[in-house]
């Protein structure tokens, strides 16, 4: 390929973890997977999940090593939590993310042009804000350290594992299902109903704003109430994933919605059972990063 080396398989890669972003005396964390060659490889921001309050880099470490394995570089965020600090401080750490990942493409073994943003759950809904607003002056406002050349936030491609797309609609979906812990989390993150309504990818389309839509691909397991289920407040004939991939693609962007036969349960799936959900990533990766 032309423009960035994507390898069927290779077995070997470096991890390493590299501090991208302080605040204060606190360091944020990117776990680095790097396959092992010259690249340029197509490069993976990745959001972790834990409905905005909880997880770190670490989390969803099967994901990220497989990537590697395929010639993706992996980028395995620590951001803010929103035990602490609320919306839309995780939207500034992984907006100012995308543009460190692009400043240092070189020592990453990519380009600026061959970087992805992709998320699990509440990193999903993450990763996608970032990239329908990447030059939203809110998310954009930690700038790069002094004499580091401009770079904005956009992005090759999105990809979301059954992404809480629409912070709003869950929360009244965890209300009326008495799912506290759920409730919790979000009161932590968001604070308020008009903030979850602010931060959202569903509703934002559904407002007419003018976002970028590049590809992406939502992958959703079956049976997984928490992440797809209908709204009975929205007029829409159908369940959120498929409500938003409408609004997506009557916005200009291209999406695809495919699910997977795993087995959903409370707290983080286990991703080794994820059958070729991996391999599907990067395929999808093979046909919007590398083309």
């Amino acid at each position: 390929m032309s423009t960035a080396v994507l390898e069927a398989k290779t077995a070997d890669y470096d991890v390493e973890d590299v501090e991208y972003l302080r605040h204060g005396d606190k360091p944020l964390l990117a776990r680095i997977y790097k396959p092992h060659g010259a690249g340029p490889f197509p490069a993976m921001v990745e959001c972790h999940g834990g409905a905005w309050c909880q997880s770190d880099r670490m989390t969803e470490k099967l994901r990220h090593q497989h990537m590697a394995s395929h010639g993706v570089v992996s980028i395995a965020l620590d951001f803010r939590s929103g035990n602490e600090d609320p919306y839309p401080a995780s939207v500034q750490d992984i907006n100012y993310a995308v543009r460190w990942a692009k400043a240092n493409a070189r020592s990453l073994k990519t380009r600026p042009d061959l970087i992805g943003l992709s998320g699990q759950s509440s990193g999903g809904h993450l990763a996608m804000l970032v990239a329908m607003r990447p030059n939203d002056a809110r998310y954009a406002a930690i700038p790069l350290p002094a004499g580091t050349p401009q770079q904005d936030a956009s992005v090759r491609c999105v990809i979301m594992s059954w992404p809480v797309i629409n912070p709003f609609s869950r929360y009244r979906h965890a209300k009326r299902a008495k799912l506290e812990s759920i409730i919790a989390r979000h009161d932590s993150y968001w604070r308020t109903e008009d903030a979850m309504a602010e931060g959202n990818p569903t509703m934002a389309l559904e407002r007419g704003e003018k976002v970028l839509t590049p590809p992406a691909v939502w992958y959703q397991s079956h049976g997984d109430t928490v992440h797809d289920y209908r709204d009975p407040e929205s007029p829409f004939d159908g369940n959120e994933p498929q409500r938003f991939c409408a609004d997506y693609r009557k916005a200009g962007g291209s999406i695809a919605l495919e699910y997977i036969d795993m087995v959903r349960q409370s707290g983080s799936p286990d991703l080794s059972k994820a059958g070729d959900l991996f391999d599907r990533m990067v395929a999808f990766i093979g046909r919007h990063v590398t083309a």
